[in-house]
């Protein structure tokens, strides 16, 4: 089982250490669910890009700076939807996320069919 502590030094000493600035790395692909910790270092920006079919950004440490069509920092403890449109992650200090993204969401939780809809 991967030490989340362990993953957010590692990434953060990774980011100061690389010379983009920049670190990644995934702690849980199971199917369509990907977790992934990310560290930048301050003044560091991942371009805009398109968001997966949902997606969420928990700050570990530092804080980070969500823009696009809505803008939002957001500092240690403090999570946010990433939203269904462009968005860029600009590192207002040296921080480390915690991403998680959902690639598709075909079948319920457990892998099965459709889910059922209770009786109405």
């Amino acid at each position: 089982m991967p030490s989340v502590e362990s993953a957010l030094l590692k990434a953060l000493d990774e980011a100061r250490a690389s010379a983009k600035g920049r670190s990644a790395a995934i702690l849980v692909h199971d199917g369509p669910l990907r977790q992934t910790v990310i560290g930048l270092r301050s003044g560091q920006v991942l371009a805009e890009h398109n968001s997966p079919p949902a997606a969420s950004l928990y700050v570990l440490r530092g804080r980070v700076r969500v823009t696009g069509q809505d803008q939002s920092d957001v500092a240690a403890g403090e999570i946010v939807a990433l939203t269904h449109v462009r968005h860029g992650v600009e590192a207002l200090e040296d921080s480390v996320f915690l991403l998680t993204t959902v690639t598709s969401q075909t079948g319920d939780s457990h892998g099965g069919g459709p889910q059922e809809r209770p009786h109405e």
